[in-house]
Formats: C-alpha cells, structure tokens, sequence
C-alpha cells in the first residue's frame, strides 16, 4: 500500500476504484466498504483508492479542539492497508481546499487517480458547500466517463455506525459498545515518559503514556486490556484519570502491566480498553489505594483470560 498526504502526489497509471471520507477509527461500517471496495478491485482489475482527510472536515468548519480523533492519520492509513486497499490519499483539509468546487475535484480524481467508479454512501456530498451530491456526481459521470455506485450502511438496531456515535460511547467510557462497533480494542498510543513514580512507590508500577492531544480517550476510569511494545503483548489495567487520591489534576493514561517488570522509557506502546473495570475513585488513604489496585489486576487478569481464550 502507498500512503501520500496530498492528491496532487498520487499517480496512477492503471484506472481505479475510488472512495471518499474521512473513515475515522475505520469501524465495522467503514470496513464494510473497504473490504467490498477490494473484492470488486480483485475482480476488475483495477486498483483500489481511498481519498481521505487531515484535519477532520468537522474541526476546520466547526472550529472544534482538544481530542476528537479515534485514530492518527498514519494509523487510519494502516489499518486500510489491512484492508488490502492500494493507494491512501490523506488530504491537507483547510480553507483552500474547502472552496475546491465539485467538478474540479472530481477532474482531479480523473488525472491523478485514473478514476472509473467511485462509490459513497447515500448521504455523500463533496465539494464547496456540499454541491457534490449523488445526482451531481452521476451527472458529472455521465460526462467525463466514470460511475459513481451508492453502498448502504451498516446499521445495528436500526442506527448506523458511525465515528461520532463511537466517540460518545468511549467518553461515556462505554467502550464495550464502542468496540462492538469497532470491531477491536480501541487503542491509543504513546511514549512511555517519566511520572511521579507514585505506582512503583506503592509496588504497582505503571507506564505513563503520552497520547496525541487530539486522541480520544475513554471516561476517567480502570480498564483491562492489552499493553504493546514491538511484537510482545502483556496483560495491562489501565488507569484514565487525574489521581484524585493524590490531588492530581491532569488527566493521564497510566498502564499497569501485569507480570512485568523492565524499564521502558522512551519507548513507544499502544494499550487497547477492552473492558471498564470501576470508575475512578478517591481513596483515603494509600493501604485502600493499594487494596483496589490488587482487586483490579486480579478482575483485569480474569477477565482478559477469559476473553482470550480460543
């Protein structure tokens, strides 16, 4: 797979199958398509494309901040490529591209992308002001020569996956449901930086990630899930929170690592939330800290068991 970061560096020389989205935390809808999208590629011949964007069309134009996003650009790209797609386009999305009108975009496809068929979904629009509907698109189609095939989404009780109905599940710190969604752990990674050692004070060391400020987190709390690093996987209660027990203020990503006891500074590591353990809690004093700790990683490890069994 090839990863470019401007459509004008994208060139391909045979004709391809398009889509176009911002396929944030590509979820089981989003994987829906894709794995569709390759299946019809394989089947014509053609090559498979994915035009997507960075910043995320809702920042720019809803002036939005602090964490938004479900993956990175390079980890949206990634997971595409596991989906088998060819070519990955992650479009600059700022103001000047924001005024691109519709049919200029689409003779961009068209040169640089060799565009035959481009598929959306039934609510699609692109372009200045969202003048690019389905009917404009299949009237542009019919003039320069490409078809443009509508894909039904993916629905779960009626309601459609989407990144937006995710991101409220994980900050609800409902990420069991958001994971159904998902179809994986959600993760987030970071490097391993220096804390205030408290963890290994007490005798439960923990790894303080430094997450991208724009990645979603799950609600304060304690999770189980997995802990990274390279090609090794371990055991992990993670705790999302500011401390309360020690007054601490600022909201971390601490990862307690189960039978685990190496120095990992400055390395990087993903931990997925599998499942919430417990809110978080203000103890009164460190001995009750120490005690659910223990609880934790005891129902931590339980439950990964269990779940990870073939």
């Amino acid at each position: 797979m090839k990863h470019v970061y401007e459509l004008s560096e994208a060139q391909l020389e045979q004709p391809s199958l398009v889509t176009i989205g911002v396929f944030d935390g590509v979820h089981r809808g989003h994987q829906y398509l894709i794995k569709q999208l390759v299946a019809r590629g394989q089947q014509t011949g053609f090559k498979t494309a994915v035009l997507t964007f960075f910043p995320h069309p809702d920042v720019v134009l809803r002036h939005l901040d602090g964490r938004y996003y479900l993956t990175t650009p390079e980890e949206r790209a990634e997971q595409l490529a596991a989906l088998g797609v060819d070519l990955v386009i992650t479009q600059t999305f700022d103001e000047a591209f924001r005024q691109t009108r519709a049919s200029d975009l689409i003779d961009q496809l068209l040169k640089s992308l060799q565009m035959r068929i481009l598929w959306v979904g039934p609510d699609f629009a692109m372009g200045y002001q969202r003048e690019g509907t389905v009917a404009f698109l299949r009237g542009q189609g019919a003039e320069k020569g490409f078809r443009t095939e509508v894909i039904d989404l993916i629905r779960r009780d009626g309601e459609a996956i989407s990144s937006t109905a995710i991101r409220k599940a994980l900050v609800e710190g409902d990420v069991d449901k958001a994971n159904f969604w998902l179809g994986r752990g959600y993760a987030v990674t970071g490097e391993v930086v220096q804390g205030d050692r408290r963890g290994h004070t007490i005798g439960f060391p923990t790894a303080n990630l430094a997450v991208w400020e724009e990645h979603t987190i799950p609600a304060n709390g304690v999770y189980a899930g997995w802990a990274h690093l390279d090609n090794e996987r371990f055991m992990a209660v993670t705790n999302v929170g500011v401390r309360p027990t020690f007054d601490g203020q600022e909201v971390r990503v601490e990862a307690h690592l189960l039978d685990f006891n190496r120095d990992i500074y400055g390395q990087q590591m993903t931990v997925s939330f599998e499942h919430r353990l417990r809110e978080e809690k203000k103890f009164e004093n460190v001995q009750q800290l120490k005690d659910q700790i223990a609880a934790d990683s005891k129902a931590g490890r339980d439950y990964l068991v269990r779940v990870s069994r073939p």
